[in-house]
């Protein structure tokens, strides 16, 4: 599995939001995109994902460029976005039903039991979408995202509104599933980062400023904590 992400630029009237954006994962691990807000983040996670074409620059998954075989990458693709759309009036099993349909999964009903089971979302499952905490919204659509089992996953803060013990199950989801996927996830909790990357990427200004393992930014930035090389970088 592979993604590479060259010269991406994009363009909002005369605001540039991102600028020759480039990195490379060749191989299954978890990524953490940071930056502070208005960086570039979501744009250019929408931009990957697939929902918003970039004024230029190009993005393929596993060899396919996603412009060039939009349908096809976007079955190698989860996505769960920044303000997680979900349709309230649908129950929970319904919603996952929907999204099934749309993937035109096969055992369709098993899939959907495992990714319950995968999310923690048992006990809510007899209950409508807009009847759910904030924090199981956001498992929802971590649930949805995973659903089809994409090749890539790409979270747009998945953690937003979830408490301590349901941080702890997520970061627990994520970390397992960077061993099958490439998953590319932003946040602003710096222990989340430490928790459950293999890698960095810092953007600022819509421009990369920083691509590093986390042994080696221990190494570059002599032990700092996450939170200093963070305002370093993006200052």
């Amino acid at each position: 599995m592979s993604l590479v992400v060259k010269g991406l630029t994009k363009d909002f009237s005369n605001q540039r939001a991102i600028d020759d954006v480039s990195f490379a994962v060749k191989e299954n691990k978890v990524i953490g995109f940071l930056g502070p807000n208005g960086a570039g983040k979501s744009t250019s996670m929408k931009i990957i994902a697939g929902f918003l074409k970039p004024t230029k620059g190009s993005v393929s998954v596993q060899g396919l460029d996603i412009r060039q075989h939009n349908r096809d990458v976007k079955r190698l693709i989860g996505y769960l976005p920044e303000n997680n759309p979900l349709y309230l009036d649908m129950y929970v099993r319904e919603s996952l039903r929907f999204t099934a349909d749309i993937y035109q999964l096969h055992q369709k009903q098993q899939r959907i039991d495992k990714v319950i089971d995968m999310v923690g979302l048992g006990d809510e499952t007899r209950k409508k979408i807009k009847e759910l905490s904030k924090g199981y919204k956001q498992r929802l659509g971590i649930a949805q995202a995973i659903l089809h089992d994409p090749k890539l996953l790409i979270l747009d803060e998945p953690t937003a509104g979830l408490d301590p013990n349901q941080l702890q199950d997520i970061r627990s989801l994520i970390k397992a599933l960077g061993k099958e996927k490439i998953v590319v996830f932003s946040t602003h909790i710096m222990q989340e980062v430490e928790a459950v990357c293999d890698e960095i990427i810092f953007i600022n200004k819509g421009k990369i400023v920083g691509d590093f393992t986390l042994s080696d930014l221990a190494k570059n930035y002599d032990n700092k904590r996450l939170e200093e090389v963070f305002r370093y970088l993006t200052q």
